[in-house]
């Protein structure tokens, strides 16, 4: 992280046990070391074993990532993250619309036989990350499910878990993929109004679609994060982490630079 991209993120980060009186040992590297070497992992699609010896031992930047995955303060970091990014574009901090949408990825060998699958349409044996993005483009909700699991399955886990976070969630758009009952169950038990975007009959070729390219755009931002051209992880949560981590970075350099041209524009007046 850059000077300017640390100052942004150090008031957002979750405050340690052993700072807010909750007991245990400080720790023995700075936030920003260990952030900088997930970031690094995350963005250049390295091994843990492969940290670079500039940043600290790779076993205690693996613990921190884990300790922080398991107590959900990945989830916090991003999500504070997210509600700044959406303020500074005028918007609440809750979105009250999104897309939903799934991306199919290959395996790696180390991922278990029971967290895999095959996914028919596409035909690729892996995993399958189901995502909800708001109209912005910024990740809402994933869960990452074997590739041979359909969209309306995991859909009926993803949507009633993004309810319960965001309140005012009355509207998502989706694809052909989640046509069906599916959109009955979700008005009927959430409240939430299923669009489904179809592409017609009579186009050829690659047109963009009303609110579905906001999530196609996302896959594309994620794909541009190594570790995530592939799934390598042995466990889903792990992933999902993962994908929290590349957001994270995503966001806070587009924070600096929202803060750059505000500098600019004021010196400017």
């Amino acid at each position: 992280m850059s000077d300017s991209e640390w100052a942004l993120v150090r008031d957002l980060l979750p405050v340690p046990g052993w700072l807010a009186g909750r007991g245990g040992r400080p720790e023995g590297y700075c936030h920003r070391q260990v952030i900088d070497a997930v970031r690094y992992l995350v963005d250049n699609g390295i091994k843990w074993r492969a940290m670079p010896a500039g940043f600290p031992p790779w076993p205690r930047v693996y613990a921190f990532f884990t300790r922080w995955r398991d107590a959900g303060l990945v989830a916090e970091l991003h999500e504070r993250l997210r509600e700044v990014v959406r303020t500074g574009e005028g918007r609440g901090p809750e979105p009250s619309a999104a897309v939903v949408d799934s991306q199919s990825v290959k395996a790696d060998a180390t991922v278990a036989h029971a967290s895999r699958g095959f996914d028919a349409g596409k035909r690729i044996n892996g995993r399958k990350r189901h995502l909800l993005t708001d109209t912005l483009g910024l990740l809402l909700d994933v869960l990452v499910t074997p590739a041979s699991t359909t969209d309306r399955d995991a859909a009926r886990i993803l949507l009633p878990a993004a309810k319960k976070d965001f309140r005012r969630l009355t509207r998502v758009w989706a694809d052909g993929g989640y046509t069906g009952h599916l959109a009955d169950w979700t008005g009927l038990h959430l409240g939430i109004a299923l669009d489904v975007v179809r592409r017609p009959d009579d186009v050829c070729g690659f047109e963009v679609l009303p609110r579905r390219w906001v999530v196609e755009r996302f896959f594309a931002w994620l794909l541009r994060s190594r570790r995530l051209v592939r799934d390598y992880e042995r466990r889903t949560d792990t992933s999902e982490a993962v994908i929290r981590w590349s957001m994270i970075a995503l966001m806070n350099r587009r924070l600096v630079a929202r803060h750059h041209q505000w500098a600019a524009s004021a010196q400017a007046a």
